[in-house]
Order: structure tokens, then sequence, then C-alpha cells
């Protein structure tokens, strides 16, 4: 096929569930490619010389390898050429924003729509758990233990990486079940729960043990971990402290962080009649905030029956949500409140919420981070009646693993120092990476942050013990 036929093809569309019956279930909206769709989407790839997709992701996959044998049909030799940087493909595939990364640095972009990288990302993956049941590859050992702390999206990836140099890797996981924010955070429908234990099954068949119900800091301290033997320690914990605004009435019943909702809903199944940590069934809900956690939660909201709110002091513009999450959302039947921020929270004498005031505001000028600073409108209050509010705006670090770990440096915010790029902490043998780090971010810059962990972690282990040999060896030097 030359370049004007290339150049002709248009963007393949995502075919997926239609909003008024994907409201009514928890099953995955996009239904993701058949070989056909991905195979004429691989062929819109120009295969530029510069590759400046591979740039634009955080963990660098080979980008315009895996595309090539997707339009040459090789969907299983796609697969392999992307896990040979990404422990977890079929997950980025889905959550990853590509399109602010690797699709938006896209050469073939540059006179009309980027190559649907993500889309044939996810292609490649749910191709290969489909098809191919050979038992995995064990890399041999070489006697060092590692130990990872957290399994979300960047212990996930310090851990495969660290597993394929030939340590022994443990996973330490607070939770009851693997994963991270991967299950308790990202819903069903935007992630089935089904694809991250594959890809957490598939660690564990390359010999990545993953110990449950351990949460670092109480059941077992860092210190204690050295001292069982362990040479390195990847801190991964995640950012699970949520914030609230500090305006009156958020603590009624029926205010929730999104953390909290989502944990319920995703992790606990708490819509289900029968669940053990029931939710309660709300009729009008509002969400506040405008991020991706806002999107999950309002659209969470809306799939148990309520009519939803989401309330952004910012306009449409600044929404920091995926257009992909934001559109769904709009579809769903889900209203958006620009420009508007709540000032207090209003409840009956039982102590329920009844309601939440809001002013309306205007942009000013840009802040620190470069948006326009929202200013309250005076004499703008206005009263939306709800029975449940969702806090969506933000998290950071809990501090408990600096607090119990003597000499590890923390922020003001709880997030763990580190020297980039290679997560080392303050304490020697100490790195980190992800959220715990950087508070709430993506999964993909977690993942990046794991791997550059784990190239940093076989470094310092390998000097440290050839220091020690020489030692051994000469005494006196």
């Amino acid at each position: 096929m030359n370049m004007k036929e290339k150049m002709a093809i248009p963007r393949t569309a995502m075919p997926a569930q239609p909003a008024d019956r994907r409201v009514k279930n928890f099953d995955e909206v996009a239904l993701g490619y058949t070989p056909e769709m991905a195979v004429l989407e691989a062929q819109r790839c120009i295969m530029c010389k510069n590759k400046p997709c591979v740039a634009g992701c955080p963990v660098s996959i080979d980008i315009p390898g895996f595309i090539d044998r997707i339009a040459k049909e090789d969907f299983e030799g796609a697969y392999q050429v992307l896990r040979q940087d990404t422990a977890l493909p079929a997950v980025c595939g889905r959550v990853c924003p590509q399109e602010t990364q690797c699709e938006e640095v896209c050469t073939r972009g540059i006179k009309g729509e980027s190559v649907a990288i993500g889309r044939l990302e996810r292609f490649a993956a749910d191709w290969h758990m489909e098809n191919t049941h050979e038992q995995a590859q064990v890399p041999p050992s070489n006697d060092i233990k590692v130990a990872v702390v957290g399994s979300g999206p960047s212990g996930l990836t310090c851990a495969g990486e660290m597993r394929k140099m030939g340590y022994d890797v443990t996973v330490f996981e607070a939770l009851h079940k693997a994963g991270g924010v991967l299950v308790y955070g990202i819903p069903e429908f935007r992630l089935p729960k089904a694809i991250v234990q594959q890809e957490v099954d598939g660690l564990k068949a390359i010999g990545v043990d993953i110990q449950l119900n351990h949460l670092v800091g109480r059941t077992i301290m860092v210190d204690e971990l050295f001292e069982e033997g362990y040479q390195a320690v990847y801190l991964a914990s995640g950012a699970g402290l949520p914030k609230f605004m500090g305006i009156p009435g958020e603590s009624l019943k029926g205010v929730y962080s999104a953390n909290e909702y989502l944990t319920r809903v995703n992790l606990m199944k708490a819509y289900e009649k029968d669940s053990h940590t029931p939710i309660m069934e709300s009729r009008r809900v509002a969400v506040v905030g405008g991020g991706n956690v806002a999107m999950d939660a309002a659209r969470s909201a809306r799939r148990l029956g309520a009519d939803v709110f989401v309330i952004y002091r910012r306009s449409r513009q600044e929404l920091p949500a995926r257009l992909e999450e934001v559109e769904h959302a709009e579809e769903e039947g889900i209203v958006f409140h620009f420009l508007h921020n709540p000032t207090r929270i209003l409840g009956d004498e039982q102590g329920w919420v009844t309601g939440v005031e809001c002013v309306r505001m205007e942009l000013g000028e840009p802040d620190a981070s470069g948006r326009r600073r929202p200013v309250v409108v005076e004499g703008s209050e206005t009263l939306l009646p709800i029975d449940t509010l969702i806090m969506a705006l933000g998290t950071s670090a809990n501090p408990l693993l600096h607090m119990t770990t003597p000499g590890l440096d923390a922020n003001k915010w709880g997030g763990i120092i580190t020297d980039e790029p290679t997560g080392q902490t303050s304490r020697e043998g100490v790195y980190a990476g992800g959220d715990v780090v950087t508070g709430s971010a993506t999964v993909i810059l977690a993942m990046g942050a794991g791997k550059a962990a784990a190239k940093a972690m076989d470094e310092y282990i390998k000097s440290k013990n050839a220091g020690e040999a020489s030692r051994e060896k000469n005494p006196e030097v």
C-alpha cells in the first residue's frame, strides 16, 4: 500500500454499547476492534523514521513495531513486541491517555487523525489472551530477593521487570485482591477486572510472589524486610488519602470521597443485593471535580439508577478528564454544571444530605498550573437538591510508610521524595514511584516509574554486591 492509499484511510471507529443500554449494566462500554478493523487501522501508520510516538510513550513501547505486525496479521507477534516494554498491555490499551501522549505526537495526525495506538494495543493484548495458551517462560533465579510494596500498575511493572532480570520478587499488597487502583478505582465498564486478573496471573506465572493482606508499615516494617534478606525495596503504595473542600456539611451522611465510593462499587460490589458492605440507593447525586475519577464516580452512580450532576469550577475547555470519558458521560445523561463551586452542604434533622449550595464562577488570570483561575461571582448562590455528594478532588499519599520508616523523607503533602528518574529515596536500597511520589496521576506514568526504578535497583544491587565481593577478597582495601 502506497502513502497516498494509507493517508486516504479514515480512522477506524471503536464499536461501543449504546448509551441507553450501558447505563443499566457494568459491562465494558468499548467493545474492541475485530481483526479486520485492527488490520485496517494499523495500515494507516506511515512507519515514519523518527518515531515520535515512541518518545511520547512513558515506557518507550516500540509502537511502529507492534503496529507493523498487526498490519501483517501477525497478532501474536504484535503482542510479543508489546511485552518487551510493558507488563500490562491490556490495561494500557484501555485506560492510558494516548491522546495526550503517543497519539498526540503521531506524524500521521499532522494532516488528519492520528493512528489509534491505544485501541491497537488493546486489540493485540486481547487477541493474545483469547488465542494463546502456552505456558509462560520462567526466568532462572539469581537467588537475590527484592520486595515491592503495592500491587498497582507501578508495583506490578517493577515486579515484572525485576523478575525478568532473575530476581526473586515478593509483592506485598494491603488489600485482599491484587491490582491496586486497577481493581478498586477504575470501574468495570472501563476496565474489566477479569483483564486485570489475567495480567496479574501472567506475572505470577513467571514467578512473582504476591502476598495479600500485608500492610507494610503495620503488619511488617520496611526495616524488617531488609532484616529478612531483601536487598532492595520498591514503594508503590499509591495515593489513597482523599481530599475534601473543608466546607460546612462534609460530615453529613451521604457525603463520600470518590475513593470510598469507587472502592465500594468496584472492589466490594456494594450494589449487589447480598453485599456485606451495601451502598446507599441514591436518587440525585452530585460529583465535585472534573478529572477521570470524577467521571468514573459519576458514571458509576448513573448505573446505580441515580440522576447525576457534575459540579466543576472551571469551563468545559479546562476539564482534565479524557474527552472520551466526558463524551460517554454526556451520552449517558449526566448533567454538567460548569463554572460552579460548592460552598456548603445542607442536611435534614437526621443528618442526611438534602442539597448542595453553589456559587457561580468566572475565569480570571492563569494560575500556577497555567489554567485561568476561577473567581466567585458575588450574589450568585444557587441550591441543587441532592441526597448524595461525592468529592473527587484528587488524593495524596498515605503518610504511613514515611512515618514508620526512619530516614525516609517526604514532602508536605506526604509524597515520598525521590531522585528523578531513578526513584532512589533518602534511604539506601529503598526506591519509590507512582502516585506515592507524584500524587494522583496516570496509570502509564506510574508504570514508567516502576520500569525506571527496576533498572536503578538492578544497578544498585549489582554494584553493592560487587563491592562486598571485592572487600571479601581484599579485606585490607
